[in-house]
């Protein structure tokens, strides 16, 4: 009953909040390029203000255009993809503890699935998992395949099931849609790198399933992919793979450097509440790794209690440290950085993290209430957060409340301006109307003249204009226009500009 408790309190954490205002710069862009393939009814090309937007492959489009068509456009039809592959990602944890215990007691019927519910309790309450599952961004979008596919692969590797093969290629298809090639890159490297760490050649069916078994991936991203390329040809090639793979990767082009290390702090900090246990539990396999203990198989007597060493086998324990290492070490090396792209190493701390706590309980309700607590009150701070803290950061942020104050004052069809800075957010808010260089950037003004001349352009029709408050004096002073302003959050202010009569 406490689990089906938990699991109830998951699916409410995961869907409530997915309707405050989309915040930042990527949610409201990557709502309306599926706003825009959605209104055209193209599921190929997607586009941002009528301009090509060759950034990111169409999984998570998909999800929204999908999500459109249910629940109509809205913050939460743009989320809801994200929370639903948050919980995949949950939901395959449990399956990997399901069949590890299951391999462990070696009897189906003694299985209690006790260290598959801890597993998934541990992964439903980590801040990392839970804050990207409520964002329409692309980071949750890669996380489930690539935790599906990893997982399909071990379970493969325990117990030559071909079944998990298909699995294992099959999600690395979805990952390729998801996030491009990393979505391949990750799992070959990770899989790899336990087969050396572990100092043991993978299965001849492996090696035998390295052809179809790629045909099989490029299949599924093939449904993407090849039509893309039969549409755009070169320019696609340019745009997705050499400038937002290898330029985003080996420069700051896209301006979001950070220090080597930056990623050996984020990591930790994304398995908030459970750091401290993630952290021993590193410690804790590499012992046990370095000791040779495999157990995890068929072992101990009808009357003690299982302990954590005899469910979780040393292989699944060197499986997680080569999971962690691969995104934390390529990352590293990366020009751009963004605290999301370590998200697909998640699911190994997680692993990690239950293994450490799994142990601690051991015997002891005490401290299996302890943790329960913890997660329990986890989710409350989520809910609270959500519920009272959250939409007032969102609305202060977002700029949903100028475009819906302007439409209530009958300027729902004036053209935007931006000056003295760019606002993302208002891509999806202010859909059609933000006045863009040739290039499908918004344009950036840099002065009064220039918003006089865009006015002049449009024959003296007034105009709305986004500007930083700190240059808002700006339109109020100038002689040759007449400014009111709509509304401000303290950071921007929207005005509506026309040209004085006088």
């Amino acid at each position: 009953m406490v689990w089906l408790a938990f699991a109830a309190t998951t699916l409410c954490v995961y869907f409530l909040g997915l309707t405050m205002p989309l915040v930042g710069p990527d949610e409201p862009r990557y709502a309306q390029v599926a706003r825009e393939m959605f209104e055209r009814g193209d599921w190929i090309t997607p586009t941002l203000g009528g301009f090509n937007w060759f950034e990111k492959p169409a999984l998570l489009y998909w999800l929204q255009i999908a999500s459109y068509n249910v629940f109509g456009v809205s913050e939460f039809a743009a989320r809801f993809g994200s929370a639903l592959f948050g919980l995949g990602t949950i939901a395959s944890l449990w399956l990997l503890g399901r069949n590890i215990e299951r391999y462990a007691t070696n009897n189906h019927q003694r299985s209690t699935n006790d260290f598959a519910n801890w597993l998934a309790l541990i992964g439903a309450s980590t801040v990392g998992i839970v804050a990207f599952a409520h964002g329409a961004s692309f980071d949750i979008i890669l996380t489930f395949p690539i935790t599906a596919a990893l997982i399909s692969y071990f379970l493969y590797d325990l117990r030559r099931r071909t079944g998990y093969l298909l699995g294992f290629y099959f999600f690395i298809g979805v990952a390729l849609l998801a996030k491009g090639l990393v979505g391949i890159l990750f799992p070959f490297a990770i899989v790899l790198l336990y087969h050396l760490l572990a100092w043991k050649r993978p299965a001849w069916s492996f090696v035998g399933s390295l052809f179809w078994g790629t045909l099989l991936a490029a299949a599924v991203a093939s449904t993407w992919y090849l039509p893309m390329y039969m549409r755009h040809g070169y320019e696609f090639i340019d745009q997705f793979f050499v400038q937002h793979h290898f330029q985003r990767y080996t420069s700051n082009k896209y301006l979001h450097p950070q220090p080597f290390y930056f990623f050996f702090w984020v990591l930790p900090l994304m398995t908030i509440p459970w750091m401290p246990f993630f952290i021993a539990s590193v410690w804790s396999a590499s012992k046990r790794i370095i000791s040779g203990d495999e157990a995890g198989s068929a072992t101990g007597n009808d009357s003690a209690e299982p302990v954590v060493d005899a469910i979780v086998p040393r292989s699944l324990l060197l499986f997680a440290l080569a999971w962690l290492t691969v995104p934390l070490v390529f990352f590293s090396f990366s020009g751009s950085k963004l605290p999301g792209y370590i998200l697909p190493a998640v699911p190994a701390a997680i692993i990690l993290t239950t293994y450490q706590v799994y142990g601690v309980i051991q015997g002891t309700l005490m401290r299996s209430y302890i943790v329960q607590a913890v997660a329990a009150g986890t989710f409350a701070v989520v809910l609270i957060a959500v519920v009272a803290f959250a939409p007032g950061f969102a609305e202060t942020d977002s700029v949903k409340g100028f475009f819906a104050e302007a439409n209530g004052r009958g300027l729902g069809e004036l053209p935007v301006l931006m000056l003295h800075g760019t606002s993302h957010n208002a891509e999806f808010y202010a859909s059609g109307r933000i006045v863009r260089q040739a290039d499908g950037r918004p344009k950036r003004l840099s002065g009064p003249p220039e918003v006089l001349g865009e006015i002049r352009q449009r024959d003296g029709r007034p105009v709305l204009v986004l500007v930083p408050l700190e240059y808002l004096q700006q339109l109020l002073d100038g002689d040759s226009l007449t400014a009111e302003v709509i509304k401000s959050n303290g950071e921007w202010v929207l005005v509506r500009v026309e040209q004085s009569q006088f």
